[in-house]
């Protein structure tokens, strides 16, 4: 038992030191593995153990690269000159490239609706996937405002909203909002009661560092977007969710994610409009990574062309304000007149 039981430490640490020390850029060869078992396990084993141990773990379905060398050698039994191949220079492949786990760590270190120490915690757990090689960025996450966002409650949200959208439940919560002495406090009703919301969740979406519940408010048969960092108290509720084709801009169709974000670039909740609008050029790209590539143009000039979309018509407005006058919207003329407004009444502020 004893035998048994050193066999499985050998091992559990042989693979230990496979995923402390080694990637496609740092190999051992099982000399050091056997050193590096001594230095750090206080354990000695010879070489016949590394080999027996490193064959084990592919069997266990670990998958383990070795550098192959071909050496003759005599048989000594028949004394007839064979090939022998001889396993060094082994490494431990990863399930994430060193690539994929930066990307990643960058996504939580840009992310505007997790709290700090659970980013900096989760990042801490992505560097685990790697090696004592691996630079993971860690001093960006140090520079990183820790008043981010305060609500700490944001995994626990998620994990609710998830159950709901699988059991097609309600859900109700508060949510939460900045004063002026910069801290969240519950939103309240005109009567200074605290608000509760009760809704039907359909989908959860990042959109610009940020994390949104899209959902149905049930006062209303629209659809409306909630930051999930600012949700708290939240509840399971029993009572069914509506039907998502069922509300008004749904056109009766279940929810297509992918063309929502496309039309809901800045996360307004408000009806959908095929919209005419004239850009210069250099925007075509712009307008391209925003819509996407269902937009039609036409009436193209050397300088500027029209564009046709089918797009959120307050995105659609804080758009055309945003980069003015190179967007010019030309119908439906009570958008054009809508702009027009909101412009002028900037102007006014500033004379």
């Amino acid at each position: 038992m004893a035998r048994k039981s050193s066999k499985s430490l050998s091992l559990f640490n042989t693979l230990e030191i496979l995923k402390k020390y080694t990637d496609e850029d740092h190999r051992l060869t099982q000399t050091e593995i056997v050193t590096l078992l001594k230095q750090d396990y206080d354990m000695e084993v010879d070489r016949r153990t590394i080999k027996s141990n490193l064959t084990d773990l592919i069997e266990l379905g670990y998958e383990i690269e070795a550098q192959e060398t071909s050496r003759m050698s005599r048989n000594k039994k028949t004394g007839v000159p064979e090939e022998n191949t001889i396993m060094s220079s082994f490494y431990l492949v990863r399930e994430f490239s060193k690539p994929e786990l930066r990307l990643l760590i960058d996504s939580l270190l840009f992310s505007k609706h997790l709290p700090y120490s659970q980013c900096k915690e989760l990042v801490m757990k992505l560097e685990t996937l790697s090696n004592k090689y691996f630079k993971s960025h860690m001093n960006y996450i140090c520079t990183m405002p820790e008043d981010k966002t305060n609500n700490k409650q944001v995994f626990y949200n998620i994990d609710v909203l998830d159950e709901a959208i699988s059991k097609n439940k309600k859900v109700s919560f508060k949510y939460l909002e900045y004063g002026t002495d910069k801290e969240q406090h519950i939103k309240l009703r005109d009567d200074g009661e605290e608000r509760v919301y009760v809704v039907s969740p359909y989908q959860m979406a990042a959109k610009e560092g940020k994390y949104y519940l899209i959902c149905n408010y049930d006062k209303y048969d629209d659809i409306s977007n909630y930051r999930i960092d600012r949700i708290t108290d939240i509840e399971l509720l029993d009572e069914k969710a509506k039907p998502f084709e069922k509300l008004e801009w749904s056109n009766g169709k279940r929810l297509d994610l992918a063309e929502y974000m496309k039309k809901h670039v800045y996360m307004y909740s408000s009806a959908d409009s095929s919209v005419n609008f004239r850009i210069i050029k250099p925007m075509i790209s712009d307008v391209i990574d925003m819509f996407g590539k269902d937009v039609r143009f036409y009436d193209e000039t050397e300088d500027k062309v029209c564009v046709k979309a089918n797009v959120n018509e307050t995105a659609m407005v804080q758009f055309a304000k945003s980069f003015a006058p190179d967007v010019e919207i030309l119908e439906p003329v009570r958008l054009r007149e809508k702009v027009k407004e909101d412009l002028l009444k900037g102007f006014k502020a500033y004379e």
